[in-house]
């Protein structure tokens, strides 16, 4: 581990020496990640980019990306595109990256599963605003707005998301 590294603890999400409440998918932390388990993988993530909503706020960083009103996920395992960015209109299963409310206002990707996705092991993990402090996520981590912006803005090109298994210890 980096002193750039995100850590998923028991505590929170631990980033450059400071602990954030946080929460995550409502599968618990899982090695054997599928597709709609609500999990969030165990695991060495690489942060491989960052959206933000433009019309809600400033580039939190000058190498993030605006979300703009057709982009969205493909989360269809069936599709060459699965667990890729993709535009409407698409006709396969997919997420809106522009949603009415503020969970992808600011999304920092990470590498599971990605770029070349294996079909059924789960679509991407972001890290984004949670609904609220114990309202798990569907395997993402969710963040309090603020402490999202900043952790966003402490991320360099080695930071790495690490989501321990917590029956490695067992």
């Amino acid at each position: 581990m980096t002193r750039f590294d995100m850590v998923l603890t028991r505590m929170g999400l631990r980033f450059r020496g400071v602990t954030y409440p946080c929460t995550i998918g409502h599968g618990g932390v899982r090695w054997d990640k599928r597709e709609g388990d609500g999990a969030t993988p165990t695991g060495t993530h690489r942060i491989v980019g960052m959206l933000y909503r433009p019309d809600r706020m400033a580039a939190p960083t000058n190498w993030a990306l605006p979300i703009g009103p057709r982009d969205l996920w493909s989360d269809d395992p069936r599709h060459e595109d699965y667990n890729l960015m993709v535009r409407a209109p698409y006709g396969f299963s997919h997420e809106k990256l522009r949603r009415a409310d503020p969970m992808y206002d600011l999304v920092i990707l990470t590498g599971w599963n990605w770029p070349r996705a294996e079909r059924g092991r789960g679509s991407a993990i972001f890290i984004h605003q949670w609904r609220g402090p114990g309202r798990p996520t569907a395997g993402c981590i969710g963040l309090d707005r603020g402490d999202l912006r900043r952790i966003a803005k402490g991320i360099r090109h080695e930071t790495r998301l690490i989501v321990p298994d917590p029956m490695a210890n067992r």
